[in-house]
């Protein structure tokens, strides 16, 4: 089989002959967003994979995000630059050609503003551009997402006075992602009991437990997935499929080595109870499955955050 996998360096070019950057700063002069309600990481290089063990199409997942947060008084405005680079490998028979899908990519910059309003509230908006194809060739217009969120934060976890010291984050995010016309919801709840904290909402609930002081545990429930477009589309029983895309619903257990407060390594292994691997059209109708038994999911990598 042969795979187009074309360089960042190269996607970067390409991109700035289509006049990305100039379409990035006018989007940005007009939507922000935060940091602080989606993840606290500054940096973060991670690996996944999803050997589908019951069949021969496996999916592997290397990612590269980092975040600026620069301080206005009592505010920020956070820079944010996620890269993700997938590799598909189709070893059973389907029928269509496979040649240009062996990799996608996604690049996604996104510009913050997180509001202080009092003590314990912060507010905050988040927009940016994102890119998800398999680049096959020049860009197409359908390889551009647009990304606008809003969020509001009640962080109590430094209050003495409470015997359960907590953190609520509220939030809707939208994105253009073609056949979903809604905001999705972003809901998290954080609870610290001593050696044992909790976090409850969508898209992930966990708990933790601290072994000591270097190492944790944890068991989760989450939400995980990858869209692109397909920028060659494919025709699959007089059927036109437009993009390609998995979410899997997971349940797992994880390690945490913390080598400093701020710097750590992780690793989760989870088992999908939910798994929907497939090709689709703009309207979201399925055009093809790919894969939808359950698989084993193991993902890890360095964080560093504040």
């Amino acid at each position: 089989m042969t795979y187009h996998c074309p360089m960042l360096f190269n996607i970067i070019v390409a991109t700035m002959r289509k006049s990305l950057i100039v379409h990035f700063l006018l989007f940005m002069v007009f939507v922000s967003g935060t940091m602080t309600a989606q993840t606290t990481d500054l940096f973060r290089l991670e690996y996944m994979n999803i050997p589908n063990s019951s069949d021969d199409n496996s999916i592997q997942r290397f990612r590269a995000l980092a975040q600026v947060p620069i301080p206005i008084k009592d505010d920020y405005l956070v820079f944010a630059f996620d890269y993700r680079y997938l590799t598909l490998e189709f070893n059973d028979d389907v029928p269509f050609s496979t040649d240009d899908l062996g990799s996608t990519q996604r690049i996604e910059g996104t510009v913050g503003y997180i509001h202080k309003y009092n003590d314990h509230w912060r507010f905050a908006l988040r927009g940016g551009v994102r890119l998800a194809s398999n680049f096959d060739g020049a860009m197409v217009s359908d390889d551009y997402l647009y990304l606008v969120s809003a969020y509001a934060l009640n962080n109590r976890l430094e209050d003495e006075s409470l015997d359960r010291p907590y953190r609520l984050i509220l939030g809707l995010l939208y994105s253009t992602t073609p056949g979903r016309n809604y905001p999705l919801p972003f809901i998290n709840y954080h609870v610290e009991l001593g050696k044992w904290s909790y976090s409850l909402g969508v898209p992930k609930t966990n708990v933790h437990y601290y072994l000591t002081e270097k190492h944790r545990i944890q068991g989760f429930a989450t939400l995980d997935n990858f869209f692109a477009n397909i920028q060659q589309n494919k025709i699959v029983d007089g059927k036109l499929a437009e993009n390609i895309s998995m979410t899997n619903a997971l349940l797992g257990v994880g390690y945490e080595y913390y080598f400093t407060d701020h710097l750590l390594f992780y690793t989760y292994v989870a088992h999908s109870v939910y798994n929907d691997y497939r090709l689709r059209n703009n309207d979201r109708d399925d055009i093809y499955v790919i894969h939808d038994k359950n698989s084993l999911y193991f993902r890890t990598g360095i964080r560093f955050k504040f």
